[in-house]
């Protein structure tokens, strides 16, 4: 059992307890706080919103990041705003969506959408280990395409030293989930309206190889293929308005 003084509890079965802040109060059917499906929506995101509070001003910033194990990981220049405010011990909520389908009903008022979303709170931590950085960094890049840090050239040392890297435990995380048809007024079924799913997803377009491309370099097999697995949640207790 992995414990964190306000974070939460996760159990070894899996199952993280809700918070006051995780809890899904409003259709609580549609909650869940299973880390492996947690984990699975994380990783087919591949943007996260990170928001916090400076100097009194809500911010949300959108940007990539990584997972490994139970720690989501974000990076970038040590002159953001943003990495510089959450290595500070600020409390920081960071929101990952996928969107999967509209839901069309028979009237206004019960249009819904199918989608896989997941709420984190807590306190980020610089990483300063040079392996664990370097091992974030690995995730990073292997996030957005599979393999993809094993075919590019080691980063420097300046590079390396040029990026600031924090992390956020997921001890302190709900998902929240819908899928299914419409759910309409009963008295509406026999409404002469059409209703249903229209699926949505994330679909690579032709890759366009860069102009200074040297003669006899091949896509890759991770680029060529490249997609998004989805969770593939087939519950029906997320089937609700």
């Amino acid at each position: 059992m992995v414990t964190s003084a306000n974070s939460g509890t996760q159990f070894s079965n899996g199952q993280i307890e809700p918070t006051d802040r995780t809890k899904i109060r409003r259709l609580p059917q549609r909650g869940d706080y299973d880390r492996a499906t947690l984990h699975a929506i994380l990783d087919e995101g591949l943007v996260c919103q990170v928001a916090f509070v400076v100097e009194g001003k809500p911010i949300v910033i959108p940007t990539a990041y990584g997972r490994i194990d139970d720690r989501l990981y974000i990076h970038g220049s040590p002159a953001s705003r943003m990495l510089k405010s959450l290595q500070n011990g600020i409390d920081v909520c960071v929101t990952v969506t996928l969107l999967d389908g509209l839901v069309l009903a028979r009237s206004a008022f019960h249009h819904s959408m199918n989608y896989r979303s997941v709420v984190i709170f807590g306190e980020a931590e610089r990483v300063n280990d040079p392996a664990d950085k370097a091992a974030a960094l690995k995730a990073f890049t292997n996030h957005v395409v599979p393999g993809r840090w094993d075919d590019l050239r080691p980063m420097t040392e300046q590079e390396v030293r040029g990026t600031t890297v924090l992390s956020l435990p997921l001890t302190e995380a709900s998902a929240k989930i819908r899928t299914g048809p419409p759910i309409d007024d009963e008295a509406d079924y026999d409404l002469p309206i059409w209703a249903g799913v229209l699926p949505l997803g994330l679909q690579p377009g032709t890759v366009v190889p860069d102009p200074k491309l040297g003669d006899g370099v091949a896509v890759p097999e991770a680029i060529a293929h490249w997609s998004r697995a989805g969770l593939g949640v087939k519950n029906d207790r997320h089937q609700s308005q």
